[in-house]
């Protein structure tokens, strides 16, 4: 597969090297002096989720849209004992690889985080320790804190992480990525842009971070994700002090009104953004008004109008 080969993503990737032998495909679209939007997607998407941002964005912003590892196009590795590249499919691995190509990219000032599904928590995680770089939040139905009390563990998910026949089906089928193509909106995606998803994870190995994700979701205080997810949910109302813009699709069974409730509980003052008429995937159902909003709201709210700890931000 190539990025010629997905429609609406007319974009040339990178790879770098993130650890020893793996391989990262990333975007870097936009004027190198752009302020930087750090896009980061989550299961069973990819960069190719963004697309439409990235178009209504890089005139003007630099944006770094990484594909995890597993995903996209980036590598495959295996994560058997004697696998050699071998790769953790850990929360705490994507965090550490989303760190690893900040720093390749010599970005050490101010980003935007734009978060979706579980980039929400592998962003949030990176921001436990870069806190003072993120300076805007863009987070669109996702989590940076454990299951709420309210929200039932969706069997669909327990399927998955749970049931060795449901880990097995995913993988040997794709079945997470076809449901998620056919199910994630409330509008019919065209064809190749249903492809453009379900394609990156046809067969046994392509599906491997597909189906590791969903194991790594953390319920409890013994999965490996859980602390990170926790420290993340307790500390996520420090970033209250930043500009906060909200997109969510009501329709989704996962990110539903109980996580937008999480987030303008910790984040009182984000500009909120709610579709009665759009699910998971709520850049495809609703781009034409979000990716506008979005530019607005980024327009709006620069790094010369807003401070963090008291101090102005450094420029990029």
């Amino acid at each position: 597969m190539t990025a010629s080969d997905f429609p609406d993503y007319p974009f040339t990737p990178a790879r770098f090297e993130v650890r020893p032998g793996i391989a990262m495909s990333y975007l870097d679209e936009g004027p190198r002096d752009g302020e930087v939007v750090v896009m980061l997607h989550g299961n069973p998407s990819w960069s190719f989720y963004w697309r439409h941002l990235v178009r209504g964005l890089s005139d003007r912003y630099r944006c770094i849209v990484p594909d995890h590892v597993g995903m996209g196009l980036s590598d495959r590795p295996d994560d058997g004992p004697d696998a050699s590249p071998r790769y953790d499919y850990t929360l705490q691995s994507r965090v550490e690889d989303v760190g690893a190509l900040l720093r390749h990219l010599a970005i050490t000032g101010p980003v935007t985080l734009a978060v979706h599904d579980w980039g929400g928590m592998i962003g949030f995680g990176w921001a436990l320790t870069h806190a003072d770089q993120v300076k805007r939040l863009v987070v669109l139905n996702t989590a940076a804190f454990p299951l709420p009390a309210a929200k039932r563990m969706p069997k669909r998910l327990s399927f998955g992480r749970d049931s060795r026949i449901g880990g097995y089906l995913i993988r040997r089928f794709n079945l997470f990525a076809r449901g998620a193509a056919w199910m994630g909106t409330r509008r019919s995606l065209p064809a190749d842009v249903r492809r453009g998803y379900i394609a990156p994870y046809t067969g046994w190995k392509n599906a491997i971070s597909t189906l590791r994700f969903m194991q790594d979701i953390p319920l409890g205080e013994g999965d490996r994700a859980w602390p990170l997810v926790a420290e993340a949910g307790r500390r996520l109302p420090e970033f209250a002090d930043r500009p906060v813009f909200l997109g969510w699709g009501l329709r989704d069974f996962v990110f539903d009104r109980h996580f937008l409730k999480g987030f303008t509980d910790a984040l009182p003052d984000a500009e909120v953004h709610a579709f009665a008429d759009a699910d998971h995937y709520v850049l495809e159902d609703r781009h034409e008004v979000l990716v506008p909003a979005i530019r607005e709201f980024l327009d709006g709210n620069t790094v010369d109008k807003h401070r963090l700890d008291g101090h102005p931000l450094p420029r990029d």
